[in-house]
């Protein structure tokens, strides 16, 4: 529990105290946001504003990680360092942000609202995803336990496993499903990052409840002291998925205080696509999988937005639901302040977090 608070104020810290250098390194270089002609008149006045400050995160993140873990080996509150459950949180993490670095790079080299065709942008985020998936079926700890499984999970691992297919194909079929997993989170995000502080304050507000429902899990860890042997938990590193969580949280609140209206400065796709992998991550490593669809209601419900709007238009020959798709601009269209559209956008956020523990919760007490 002390490490969690460390590596948070930890995290906290490195942005809040990072992200200022790093904007007058963007403007020294001139590295600023392109906005698209055809979205809220009211954006126009962002362009310019430094971008890709989810670099700043993600190295906030890695940093406070690995010196929680060196400050905890040094006082000898644990004998080992991190653990194959944070490190392949971080290599999805990590892999996801620099193929959105590598997107923002683009768009500002091109002086254009564009990066990475949608292909190349696919094929990183697909070697990025196999990766960590055939990673997280690897590294066992003493009692046979794996970053990942094969069984599909809600609140815990549900009967549903992808191995009755048999070993191999069951891992085959993991990969395509954490692939999906992935590709949903990233994208989710990144639909969400589209005023100022919107998707920051969000995925903080999901991140604040793994590391609450991680340490849950680690006091009730299978085999534990404190667990209930019929309703523990088997998930490998619980309590380290609780550290990176809060990290993460710190992370984004310190972020925020830069990033919230009027911003100083964009994640980008660097933080966008490297929050939706971190997200992804918890998801499948705490074995929360299908939970997530609750937890992260408001990515979940932007994301329906933009293919019911796509959809629609499709099939009906060129009408639209909304005044234009992401969700949070149609509500710019109809009139709403930026501000106002944020702050209620996080209110139905908070609303989908809480429902989401509470069936995390509830479930473990209806099942003792």
């Amino acid at each position: 529990m002390v490490a969690v608070v460390i590596g948070s104020v930890l995290g906290l810290i490195l942005t809040l105290l990072g992200t200022p250098l790093f904007i007058r390194l963007l403007v020294k270089r001139s590295y600023g946001q392109f906005i698209r002609d055809d979205g809220p008149t009211s954006h126009h006045v962002k362009r310019g504003t430094p971008t890709m400050g989810g670099a700043v995160i993600v190295l906030a993140v890695v940093v406070a990680y690995f010196v929680t873990h060196l400050f905890l080996v040094l006082t000898r509150e644990q004998t080992t360092g991190p653990t194959a459950s944070g490190m392949l949180l971080l290599l999805l993490m990590v892999g996801m942000g620099l193929v959105g670095f590598a997107d923002d790079f683009a768009k500002i080299s091109r002086k254009q609202s564009l990066g990475l065709t949608p292909w190349a942008k696919i094929t990183g985020q697909a070697v990025v995803g196999v990766l960590f998936a055939v990673l997280a079926l690897n590294f066992p700890d003493p009692r046979g336990i794996t970053p990942g499984s094969t069984a599909i999970s809600f609140v815990r691992e549900t009967a549903l496993d992808l191995a009755f297919a048999g070993p191999i194909l069951g891992a085959i079929l993991f990969v395509i499903w954490a692939n999906v997993i992935a590709t949903a989170t990233t994208n989710g995000v990144n639909l969400t990052d589209g005023l100022d502080g919107l998707a920051a304050g969000a995925t903080a507000m999901v991140t604040a409840a793994y590391t609450i429902m991680s340490i849950w899990q680690s006091n009730q860890s299978c085999g534990g002291v404190r667990a209930v042997d019929a309703v523990c938990y088997q998930v490998r590193d619980p309590m380290d998925l609780a550290l990176l969580a809060g990290i993460v949280t710190g992370a984004l609140i310190g972020f925020l205080w830069w990033n919230t209206s009027p911003a100083k400065i964009f994640m980008g796709d660097t933080g966008s696509l490297a929050l939706g992998g971190a997200l992804a991550a918890f998801a499948i490593l705490s074995h929360t999988q299908l939970l997530f669809v609750i937890l992260g209601g408001l990515f979940v419900i932007i994301t329906l937005s933009v293919i019911i709007q796509v959809g629609f238009f499709k099939i009906s020959g060129g009408r639209r639901v909304f005044l234009m798709a992401p969700l949070q601009h149609h509500f710019e269209l109809k009139g709403w302040a930026e501000v106002t559209v944020v702050v209620r956008f996080w209110i139905i956020g908070a609303l989908t977090v809480g429902m989401g523990m509470a069936v995390f919760y509830g479930e473990w007490v209806l099942t003792q």
